[in-house]
């Protein structure tokens, strides 16, 4: 059963910054690419970044780049989200997410992962 456990959400003022993490479990986390999707109320859910099996190739969202970081540490079976300069408009609930294959570089589209976490809340603050 795979698990993926997000933390690291919280109220934050514009212009701040948040990490978030995602610990992944009952699979081998370093052979898939993991990515980040985020919700607003009222929205459909987008992407925000992606990032492949080995680390060594990372996308993202037009709106966050330049201010968010994807990274991961297959030792810890964790990926992380470095937001910085972060805007009201970031405001949402964070998932993470695994690809549904193995030794991928990461996708922008949704439908390409299978397993997702519960979320946590991002708010920013004007």
């Amino acid at each position: 059963q795979v698990q993926l456990v997000e933390s690291g959400g919280g109220l934050v003022q514009a212009g701040g910054s948040l990490r978030l993490s995602c610990a992944a479990s009952g699979r081998t986390f370093s052979s898939y690419a993991m990515g980040w999707f985020r919700q607003a109320p009222g929205l459909e859910r987008e992407f925000v970044a992606a990032i492949s099996w080995s680390g060594g190739s990372t996308e993202y969202a037009g709106s966050v780049k330049g201010r968010f970081t994807i990274s991961r540490d297959n030792a810890k079976n964790t990926v992380y989200l470095q937001m910085n300069s972060l805007k009201p408009e970031d405001t949402a609930v964070y998932y993470c997410t695994t690809d549904k294959r193995p030794y991928g570089l990461g996708s922008m589209g949704q439908y390409e992962y299978d397993y997702w976490g519960q979320g946590t809340q991002v708010t920013v603050s004007s």
